[in-house]
């Protein structure tokens, strides 16, 4: 029986932040950054910047332009599945999934979708035929043919071919070929997935933990869900208990006993060292809001503030926003949990910098912040 790891909460945030690649040995390809962290979210908010973009120049500083990822997901070298850019070959750990989706033993939402597809399949074969003659397209280019709308108490409701195509991507019949600025494009996933022989759903669901796990270091064998990729990892790794915090945990055993050495990095807030908020705070105990879904006058840290990491603490937040026709990144304010010593500001001011030279843009500090 594997003897169970006690991990000090320091010695966590140590093996979170380096399985992060937000150790200070920074990491200088971004394909090989993309494999790493197994997925980069897509998310359009772009106060300062799409969160994509700012997930990778956190990691690759001076090496990342986002040129590059553009290039990358126009050559299908990644891909955007269910709203997650991916290794294209990681497709392979998905298709079996997708092929007896929704399962045998599907009930409740996922049967409701299942059954709501199969009444509308000759909308659905509809779309696979024009998506096979003219190539990638936008949803609203393609005419709705469903005999039975959908219906939901949210803003899906009669988005009949929008909806269509999302259930389309979790069978594998289409896949995500690019995007017309915010709007994805479909295409026959067949284009598009590399004709890798698909893993097996028990050999695959295993492997997507494992590459989980790696990519957080520490995590959850159970916890509470998030939209798009799962928090927990079930038993992959080894058993750990974390001082100070209750429950379970699993650890990647490659990550204990190493060395640390830290460095200052600003986060996307959806950045996967953030996004599951319960264990931000159980493992850094960090006070933090993300204003874009709170009316102005509740948001305590602004509309899009960005967390700040040194070394293994998360210290503050940075309220900035980037005006492109203007050509600033406008630091409105920036917000220390503790005060920060000279040293500290000044790796901020640095990263500040370095932001705005990655946007083309210069920073001016709003003189109130």
């Amino acid at each position: 029986m594997t003897a169970v790891h006690r991990l000090t909460r320091e010695e966590a945030r140590q093996i979170a932040v380096r399985s992060q690649l937000l150790d200070a040995s920074m990491p200088t390809d971004l394909l090989d950054t993309v494999r790493r962290l197994t997925l980069v979210q897509y998310e359009p908010t772009a106060a300062v910047a799409p969160s994509a973009d700012l997930v990778l120049w956190s990691r690759l500083g001076r090496y990342f332009r986002p040129d590059d990822l553009q290039r990358a997901l126009a050559s299908h070298v990644l891909l955007e599945m269910r709203s997650m850019m991916r290794p294209a070959h990681d497709a392979a750990l998905y298709r079996a999934e997708m092929q007896a989706w929704p399962g045998e033993d599907a009930t409740g939402w996922a049967r409701h979708q299942a059954d709501w597809v199969a009444a509308n399949d000759a909308c659905r074969r509809d779309i696979l035929a024009r998506l096979r003659d003219a190539g990638p397209t936008i949803s609203r280019d393609l005419p709705d043919t469903c005999v039975e709308p959908w219906k939901s108490s949210g803003w899906n409701s009669g988005r009949n071919v929008a909806m269509m195509l999302e259930l389309m991507e979790l069978r594998g019949d289409v896949a995500v070929a690019g995007r017309l600025g915010r709007e994805r494009q479909w295409d026959l996933a067949e284009r598009l997935y590399p004709d890798d022989p698909v893993v097996p759903e028990p050999d695959a669901s295993h492997e997507r933990r494992m590459r989980r796990l790696r990519s957080l270091g520490v995590a959850r064998a159970r916890t509470t869900q998030t939209p798009g990729e799962q928090n927990d990892v079930g038993d992959v790794g080894e058993p750990a208990v974390i001082d100070g915090v209750r429950g379970q945990w699993r650890v990647d055993p490659a990550q204990l006993g190493r060395d640390f050495e830290g460095r200052t990095a600003l986060l996307s807030p959806f950045d996967r060292l953030v996004f599951d908020r319960k264990r931000m705070l159980e493992l850094f105990e960090f006070d933090y809001q993300l204003g874009i879904y709170t009316p102005e006058p509740k948001r305590r840290f602004g509309f899009y503030a960005l967390p700040v990491l040194h070394g293994d603490r998360l210290v503050g937040k940075v309220d900035a926003t980037a005006n492109a026709p203007d050509g600033i990144l406008r630091v409105n304010r920036i917000y220390e949990d503790e005060p920060w010593n000279a040293e500290l500001k000044d790796a901020v001011t640095a990263e500040l910098e370095s932001l705005a030279f990655m946007l083309r843009l210069r920073v001016q500090r709003d003189t109130a912040g």
